[in-house]
């Protein structure tokens, strides 16, 4: 079973897309037909399918996360505990937590099955710029 570890780095807060990425691992295995498996090995970011059409709705994603989790300086955050490394850093757990870590594509015919205008994406939950590891994993 064909397995790679990609590196993203981030520059902060934010969506990175690299779907195209996933394609290149896939076509690099000849795989026609199965599951690609994706895993980030972080618990400050996460993964998630959306729409690479019209950055607004990236643009909308990050207000509306920033809104629902504000960093643990604001006063409606007075209850966190975990603050050692940063402001930034248990909204961003509660971020991972609310969204995935993990997520399955089908592959048929040697191509993801995604939608016309979705693309694959690592959600950078922290401000400081980060390397994030992603493992794929191709099965049959």
């Amino acid at each position: 079973m064909p397995q790679k570890t990609i590196v993203i780095s981030t520059r902060g807060q934010g969506l990175y897309e690299f779907t195209r990425e996933a394609a290149s691992f896939i076509r690099d295995c000849g795989g026609e037909d199965g599951l690609l498996t994706l895993f980030v090995r972080h618990t400050s970011c996460s993964l998630l399918i959306q729409e690479n059409a019209d950055p607004d709705v990236q643009r909308d994603l990050r207000e509306f996360f920033a809104r629902l989790v504000p960093p643990s300086n604001d006063p409606s955050m007075r209850w966190v505990v975990h603050t050692m490394e940063g402001s930034d850093d248990m909204p961003a757990h509660i971020k991972s937590a609310l969204t995935q870590v993990s997520i399955g594509v089908p592959v048929s015919a040697g191509r993801m099955s995604l939608g016309t205008w979705q693309g694959i994406y690592l959600f950078e939950h922290r401000d400081q710029s980060h390397r994030r590891e992603i493992v794929l994993h191709l099965s049959a």
